[in-house]
């Protein structure tokens, strides 16, 4: 009230003396300006409810930001020979002969296309397609060098991929490599999974590899965006 009073006190023409009764009327104007006390609250009430859907936003954000983990369990397969070969030489015998591996060279090389599936059968309905390279990377050891993108082709991760990296044992157990990136419904995955020969079959030139996928994707809240669209869709 006093700010509006010197206001009115301002524009007041020069030489003009306020009696009682034109302050009386001043004051009065000045009332009518200043907010009423169901305005207040009405503001108290709007500015509480603002509050309320900004905390519940946070909380939804918090929620939404939880990585999402996610399991897969695949199987590829190498065919090196016949009309459906999928994997083939593009470095073989360059470097000196391996010491464990009989035919083999240190640094053989091999690109692959292969079939993905959730069972463990060539015959099975495909669900992706693992491709890249392995190399063999050791001149005295059974291993590989692992650099292959597994694109999925099924349902809930179509048109999504992740990446894998790794040092392999041909013959190992469960071998382990790391999973560290991906695209689509995988976008920065991270992870690991392991991997295993399950079949061999020398004479077709077929292998069968499982893949136990372990990963985590992180949440799509990146700059507030999710926090920001709970918020518009709390006010609208």
């Amino acid at each position: 009230m006093h700010v509006v009073l010197l206001y009115v006190s301002s524009i007041a023409p020069a030489g003009y003396k306020q009696d009682g009764r034109s302050r009386q009327l001043a004051e009065s104007q000045a009332l009518t300006i200043a907010p009423s006390s169901s305005a207040k609250q009405l503001i108290a009430v709007a500015g509480a409810a603002f509050l309320l859907a900004t905390a519940v936003a946070f909380l939804l954000a918090a929620e939404s930001g939880r990585p999402q983990p996610v399991h897969l369990r695949l199987y590829m397969h190498d065919v090196m020979r016949g009309p459906g070969t999928t994997a083939i030489h593009l470095i073989h015998g360059v470097g000196p002969p391996h010491d464990v591996e009989r035919g083999a060279y240190f640094g053989d090389t091999a690109a692959i296309d292969d079939v993905v599936t959730e069972e463990p059968d060539a015959g099975a309905r495909a669900v992706g397609r693992a491709q890249g390279t392995y190399m063999l990377a050791s001149q005295h050891e059974e291993v590989l060098a692992v650099a292959v993108t597994v694109a999925l082709t099924a349902r809930p991760y179509s048109g999504s991929t992740f990446s894998v990296a790794g040092r392999v044992g041909v013959y190992d157990d469960k071998a382990e490599a790391a999973v560290f990136g991906g695209t689509g419904r995988l976008r920065r995955t991270a992870g690991y999974l392991t991997w295993r020969m399950v079949e061999l079959v020398v004479s077709e030139g077929y292998v069968m590899v499982e893949l136990d996928v372990h990963m985590s994707v992180p949440p799509v809240s990146a700059a507030g965006g999710i926090w920001w669209s709970s918020l518009l869709r709390l006010i609208n």
